[in-house]
């Protein structure tokens, strides 16, 4: 007997979900930069994120680059991947990718901003032996309008949340956040 393996059809239903999403977001704002990441997962993850583009076209959410006018960045510790990061998480039905980072910047960290645009819009691969898909990762530019954070994050991961002119080393996209500044601010 063989056993059917439905992981293609999800992948497949995936990519269509990501290309609309991709497409949508890219009528709706003009971002200031594009990137491709690649990411190798196990299978139980493939189909877990697989999923989650399925059902809103981003595996990984949407997030928010916080600014202040000085250039500073705020960023957020998240525990589970022992980084610093973005602000940001995961989709809720119905809700919107901007809705959603601002509901995440809520959460995770209690600062008020005022969104301008798509600062970043990602594109990310996603690979489980023979089994890839993609999804969109977009990246909100928001302008502080209160500094104090307070984290209410109902999932836990969020350890703290703080301001900075230099990104520490073990900020997740380092790089990519320094090259938005840059050309941004």
């Amino acid at each position: 007997m063989t056993t059917f393996d439905d992981l293609w059809y999800t992948a497949t239903e995936a990519s269509q979900r990501a290309e609309q999403a991709y497409h949508q977001l890219s009528r709706r704002y003009e971002a200031s930069l594009e990137f491709e990441r690649r990411r190798g997962v196990s299978r139980s993850r493939f189909r877990t994120l697989s999923e989650r583009i399925r059902l809103s076209g981003a595996p990984y959410g949407a997030h928010t680059i916080v600014y202040r006018p000085d250039g500073e960045l705020l960023l957020v510790r998240h525990e589970g991947v022992d980084m610093w990061v973005l602000p940001g998480g995961e989709i809720q039905p119905g809700e919107e990718f901007r809705e959603a980072a601002r509901r995440e910047l809520d959460e995770e960290a209690g600062v008020e901003a005022i969104y301008e645009g798509l600062a970043i819009l990602n594109r990310i691969a996603i690979t489980c032996g023979e089994h890839e898909t993609w999804g969109v990762l977009p990246v909100f530019a928001a302008r502080a309008e209160t500094t104090e954070t307070a984290i209410d994050d109902p999932d836990g991961e969020i350890s703290r949340a703080g301001w900075f002119a230099d990104p520490p080393q073990d900020t997740r996209d380092r790089e990519e956040l320094l090259a938005w500044r840059e050309r941004a601010l």
